[in-house]
C-alpha cells in the first residue's frame, strides 16, 4: 500500500468536508437539519439548502481521487472499477436494498418504545402530498419503488462521488490486504469522513457527538456488503446504485415509527446495525458454503 498516496487522498477528502461542516454551522444549517429530521418544521427552502449542501459534499471524495491521481501523475479514473458490463449482481443488489429497508422497519418496531404511527403529523403531511388516497401501505410501496428509481438514477450520480473513492480508489490502494482488513479500514475512513455533518445534526439530531461513533459503526457494517457486490459485479457502479438506493429508501422507518430515537431506530440506529450485520453474515455464508469463492477470507486482488 502506498502510504503517501493514502495521506494525500485523506487530506483532499477530509479538509473540504471540515469546511462544509463549518459552513453548515455558521449558516445555521445544523439547526435546520436537526429540526427537520426531528419534526419537519423548517421552511422548505432552508431544508432544501441543507439537502443540496449534503448532496454536493458527496462529490468531494471524487474530487479527492482526481487530485490525488494528478499529484502522483497516474491515470485519473482508469483501473478504479468503472465498468458498464452488466451481470446479475447489478439487479440482485438493487432489489436487495428495499428488502433491507422493510427489514429495518420491522426491527425498528421491535425496539423499546417504538410505536407504529401512520397517523403522525409527518406521515399525514406525506400522504397529503401523494396522488389520491393511497393509504400507508400504498405510501410504503410508492416510497420503495420511487426510491429504487431515484437510487438507480440521480442518487447514483451523487453516490458515485463517494463510491469511486471508497470502493474504487481505496479498494485498489489496499490490494494485497485481506478482505475483512480492507473492509475495516475503508469503513473507518468512510465513517469518520461524515463526522463534520454528523456533528451538525445529520442522521443523529438528538445525539450529534455519539452519532459520530455510531456513523462509523454503521459504515463498518455496510462496507462488507458494498465491497462484496463491487467484487462480484466487477463494477464500482453497483455499490453506487446500492448506496444511492439506501439513501432513497432507508428513511422509511423513521417516518412511520415514533417517537424519534436516533440511537435505536432506522438504518443508522441499532435496528439498521442488526440488519446490516445479518446481511454480512448471510453473504459470508453464501460466499463460503454455496459459491465457495471464499472472497471474505481472501486478499483483495
Amino acid at each position: 500500500m502506498n502510504a503517501k498516496k493514502l495521506i494525500v487522498f485523506l487530506l483532499f477528502a477530509f479538509l473540504p468536508m471540515v469546511a462544509v461542516g463549518v459552513m453548515m454551522h455558521l449558516n445555521g444549517m445544523s439547526s435546520v437539519m436537526s429540526e427537520a429530521q426531528a419534526a419537519s418544521t423548517n421552511p422548505a427552502s432552508a431544508v432544501l439548502a441543507s439537502i443540496i449542501s449534503l448532496a454536493a459534499a458527496m462529490l468531494i471524495p471524487l474530487l479527492a481521487v482526481v487530485f490525488t491521481q494528478l499529484v502522483f501523475k497516474e491515470p485519473v479514473l482508469r483501473g478504479l472499477g468503472i465498468s458498464f458490463q452488466f451481470n446479475r449482481w447489478w439487479w440482485i443488489g438493487w432489489v436487495l436494498i428495499p428488502v433491507l429497508a422493510l427489514a429495518v422497519l420491522g426491527v425498528t418496531l421491535l425496539m423499546p418504545g417504538a410505536k407504529w404511527t401512520p397517523d403522525s403529523e409527518l406521515m399525514q403531511a406525506s400522504l397529503a402530498a401523494m396522488p389520491g388516497d393511497i393509504g400507508v401501505w400504498g405510501f410504503i410501496g410508492f416510497t420503495l419503488l420511487s426510491g429504487m428509481v431515484a437510487g438507480a438514477t440521480i442518487n447514483t450520480f451523487f453516490a458515485f462521488g463517494e463510491e469511486i473513492a471508497w470502493r474504487g480508489f481505496l479498494l485498489k490502494l489496499f490490494e494485497g490486504k485481506k478482505f475483512l482488513v480492507t473492509a475495516l479500514w475503508i469503513g473507518l475512513i468512510w465513517g469518520l469522513w461524515h463526522a463534520p455533518i454528523i456533528l451538525n445534526g445529520h442522521n443523529y439530531p438528538q445525539h450529534p457527538v455519539p452519532g459520530v461513533f455510531l456513523m462509523v459503526l454503521s459504515c463498518l457494517l455496510m462496507t462488507p456488503m458494498l465491497m462484496y457486490f463491487r467484487i462480484k459485479s466487477g463494477s464500482v457502479l453497483v455499490p453506487a446504485i446500492l448506496h444511492g438506493t439506501i439513501n432513497a429508501v432507508m428513511g422509511l422507518s423513521t417516518m412511520i415509527v415514533t417517537p424519534l430515537n436516533d440511537l435505536l431506530y432506522g438504518a443508522t440506529g441499532l435496528a439498521g446495525f442488526i440488519v446490516f450485520l445479518l446481511t454480512d453474515v448471510c453473504l459470508f455464508l453464501y460466499d463460503h458454503y454455496i459459491s465457495k469463492e471464499h472472497i471474505f477470507l481472501k486478499s483483495i486482488s
